[in-house]
């Protein structure tokens, strides 16, 4: 018999100044059920520990420490594990209660505490957000407000296409930002994130210097080893450096279901009194052998019986390999008092090579066929942004405005190879059966050299502005986002060009915020959203022609609450956006519309002492 173990983790804090820690009988409870993680921090002297622990009151960070807007970021709650507030775009990090719009980040002490590993275990947390598998891959997605969100258009500092592919590791993350709703104004045009966006913030090296070494120990046989440097330099600390790496490999929950991960990052920054620069690199390389894939159920009708929740129903020679590196370069600079010009350029290359084998049931006994997809893809994508933000009043009405310009471009490589359905051998999904692969039977492309199979350009200006009246305790945000998107389509074989369009459209945002009471917010807003759409199928009498641009568009109201220790928020929304599929001419075309309600509900904090 096997058991699954949680996360175990040995960690020694070299820093030249270690903070007090929690002791080992403490554990963490969350709304929602997390990992339990347990931490031994190495100090000078136990007896001073103690009694600093007796004694200890932990205070959030002074909200008049954080300036809105910049890339500072916004200041955690209580004991560190939550932040009110995030990275809204192009608008900068600002603090929830001061903004029209859902936004919450989890920090690097949550990471820390539940031991999480990847983006889906962090954002497990929110109610409003449910990680699931990618379809016929390993990649990870999410569910926001019950659109899907693809793990690819995660932001980094909110610039887009930075972000490794499919699978991140947290080892290097400082935040893990979630925004929740449309948000084309903020983001410009992504592939997914109708119904929210999270962004990603790195690692800055502290005032404190920094120096972490941890093992960990997960499931059957996973170990892993990380490192987490930081210091800064200078006279006034203006150079800061910070390091990670991470390896990790072995024998997850699953039988035969083998990972590895490989990560390194550096992230260097300098911050002086007109200027503020960072800097980061970082290579990922994720391998998944044997590894669980989603069960196809689309040739029955009915919902199976789930397969025991260590047993692999996935044949052991589907493997995925996918490697990354990535960079980011990032600029703000006062130009005079309350006005600052901002710049960001980033820039990603991805490989992606994987054998893989979904199971496609076919009865109620378990009884399956294992297909065979063979995949070689290249993606290089590049990224920007630019503009100027700044603060005015006209007589009793405050401004804060915001112009800018963003634009990224995608280029894709992809070829494939595929068994026949007839050929596919016989599986069951609840009982060990071992087979050979199938032989390939057709073909997509050179494998070996891969031509360019699509491009993307995304572009557009944003011009926004909060008026704020009476003390602003009456925020207004108006805003709207010009956005052109450009495809282009390649014949994988030939190389032609096989399907091309352009189009633009205007996007407008409108918000209000009500704050009757310091610790009360009301608010409100109209947001849009915009994505290339997809192509029609084989089965369509216009195969292969492009919808064209889904033009999404949501309404929310809700409130916010922070009494200090305790906090929360409570939302009512509406989506809807345009949906594909063949009507009767057998047309595939946006011929209706998806329509997304629903309540939100969170609270964080601690209303009872010890009570998380």
């Amino acid at each position: 018999m096997k058991r699954t173990l949680p996360a175990l983790a040995v960690s020694a804090n070299l820093s030249g100044c270690a903070a007090p820690a929690f002791p080992l009988r403490k554990t963490l409870l969350a709304l929602t059920i997390g990992a339990i993680s347990h931490s031994a921090t190495a100090a000078e002297n136990v007896a001073e520990r103690q009694k600093s622990e007796e004694t200890m009151v932990v205070q959030a960070a002074s909200a008049s420490d954080f300036k809105a807007g910049g890339d500072l970021i916004v200041p955690a709650y209580l004991d560190g594990q939550i932040a009110n507030g995030g990275r809204l775009g192009m608008l900068g990090e600002q603090n929830a209660m001061d903004v029209p719009f859902s936004i919450i980040g989890y920090t690097s002490k949550l990471i820390e505490d539940q031991q999480a590993k990847t983006i889906a275990d962090v954002v497990s947390n929110d109610a409003g957000v449910q990680p699931v598998q990618g379809y016929g891959n390993y990649a990870e997605t999410y569910r926001i407000r019950g659109l899907k969100f693809d793990g690819d258009d995660m932001t980094l500092s909110g610039l887009a296409g930075v972000v490794p592919r499919q699978v991140v590791d947290t080892a290097m993350l400082e935040r893990v930002e979630i925004f929740k709703g449309a948000n084309a104004l903020l983001n410009g045009a992504a592939s997914s994130g109708v119904g929210g966006m999270i962004n990603l913030e790195p690692k800055r090296a502290e005032d404190t210097p920094t120096a972490r070494v941890g093992v960990d120990y997960t499931s059957d046989s996973q170990v892993g080893g990380t490192l987490d440097l930081g210091r800064r330099f200078g006279d006034d600390n203006q150079f800061g450096a910070r390091v990670n790496l991470v390896h990790r490999e072995g024998e997850a929950a699953v039988e035969s279901d083998k990972r590895r991960t490989t990560l390194a990052s550096i992230g260097l920054d300098y911050r002086g009194e007109r200027m503020r620069s960072s800097f980061d690199f970082g290579y990922q390389k994720k391998t998944f052998h044997g590894s669980p894939m989603g069960i196809n159920i689309s040739g029955v009708d009915f919902i199976p019986r789930l397969p025991d929740n260590t047993h692999n129903y996935t044949q052991k020679w589907a493997y995925s390999d996918i490697e990354n590196e990535f960079g980011m370069l990032r600029m703000e600079y006062d130009i005079v008092d309350k006005w600052t010009a901002y710049a960001a350029l980033g820039a990603q290359h991805a490989h992606e090579i994987g054998l893989y084998s979904a199971s496609k049931l076919i009865d109620r006994a378990g009884n399956a066929t294992a297909g065979r997809l063979d995949t070689n893809r290249y993606m290089d994508t590049a990224s920007g942004m630019a503009g100027i933000r700044g603060e005015f009043a006209t007589g009793f009405v405050s401004h804060k405005v915001n112009v800018g310009y963003s634009a990224k471009t995608q280029n894709d490589k992809t070829a494939w190879r595929m068994s026949k359905a007839a050929d596919n051998p016989l599986v069951n999904i609840y009982g060990t059966r071992p087979v050979a692969p199938p032989a390939n039977a057709s073909f997509g492309g050179d494998y070996d050299d891969p031509l360019t199979s699509g491009r993307t350009r995304s572009q557009g200006w944003l011009l926004s502005d909060t008026l704020g009246v009476l003390d602003d305790t009456l925020l207004f945000t108006v805003g709207a986002r010009h956005q052109k998107v450009v495809v282009r389509n390649y014949d994988k074989v030939t190389g032609l060009q096989s399907d091309a369009y352009d189009d633009s459209r205007w996007m407008p945002t409108y918000g209000v915020v009500y704050k009757p009471w310091q610790v009360l917010s009301l608010y409100a807003n109209h947001t849009e959203a915009l994505q290339p759409g997809s192509n029609a199928p084989t089965s369509a009498a216009n195969y292969g022609e492009s919808v064209g641009i889904i033009h999404s568009k949501q309404n929310e109201v809700g409130m916010k609450a922070d009494f200090g220790r305790i906090g929360g928020s409570l939302a009512l929304f509406e989506i809807k956006m345009p949906s594909a599929y063949l009507d009767s001419q057998k047309r595939y075309g946006l011929n209706g519309e998806q329509r997304n309600r629903g309540v939100e509900f969170n609270v964080f904090g601690e209303p009872l002492y010890g009570l998380r």
